[in-house]
């Protein structure tokens, strides 16, 4: 994929809250403008050891379920962790991985929020500029919003709403399992979030790309860590 810069990321926390402030008025929700067959999906895991980050990204067809192609590259992170900056420590080494894609995917589901965020921009809307693509994110744990009960069977939602504003939604992707937090990143809206969520969701709770970009980063970690 080639991807054009949007900015530095040689600034400080201080620098990075007052640039998410900016990206968020660029972000777009709006309905998906054609299907999507090819879906990505990003993960990122750090060494134990050191400063390594390795960031994988999965291209499937969420029809077939086949993996089209996989890529993982490793990184030294410098930015620290922050809550609610996460995408200004995870999203060199996801670029640097979505750079070497010979497949340009339809959509792109991260391990993380969307605009369910305090300002806005979680990682799924701060890719989905730099990337131009469709995004969304899928989180374990909720950043913001509050919700009433979901249903307990597979499909279930609630409407996950902060300041007034619904956000995203709390989906059941597997009966009787805890539920999954999913919101539009950019050029997406919330209920084809939901949809693509449900859709390219299986046996597991996490939806396939994330639950195999995930697997991927952590077999390269433990290969690195030796």
């Amino acid at each position: 994929m080639i991807i054009k810069p949007l900015h530095t990321w040689d600034i400080s926390p201080q620098e990075a809250v007052q640039l998410q402030q900016q990206l968020r008025k660029q972000v777009q929700i709006r309905p998906l403008s054609q299907p999507v067959r090819l879906l990505a999906g990003a993960d990122v895991s750090y060494s134990r050891h050191d400063q390594t980050a390795f960031g994988g990204v999965i291209v499937m067809d969420i029809e077939s379920g086949k993996v089209i192609e996989e890529v993982v590259v490793c990184h030294q992170v410098s930015f620290p962790y922050i809550p609610g900056l996460l995408s200004f420590r995870e999203a060199p080494v996801l670029l640097a991985a979505f750079a070497e894609l010979r497949t340009v995917p339809d959509a792109v589901l991260f391990d993380g929020q969307g605009i369910a965020h305090p300002r806005g921009l979680g990682i799924a809307s701060h890719m989905g500029l730099w990337l131009n693509l469709p995004t969304a994110g899928c989180a374990k744990s909720r950043l913001v919003g509050d919700h009433r009960p979901v249903g307990a069977e597979k499909g279930a939602t609630s409407p996950l709403v902060y300041r007034g504003n619904r956000i995203g939604a709390v989906v059941r992707t597997r009966s009787h399992v805890k539920p999954v937090f999913v919101s539009p990143g950019h050029w997406m809206a919330i209920d084809d979030a939901i949809a693509l969520t449900l859709r390219s969701t299986s046996r597991y709770r996490l939806p396939e790309p994330i639950r195999r970009a995930h697997g991927l980063v952590n077999q390269r970690r433990r290969e690195y860590e030796g």
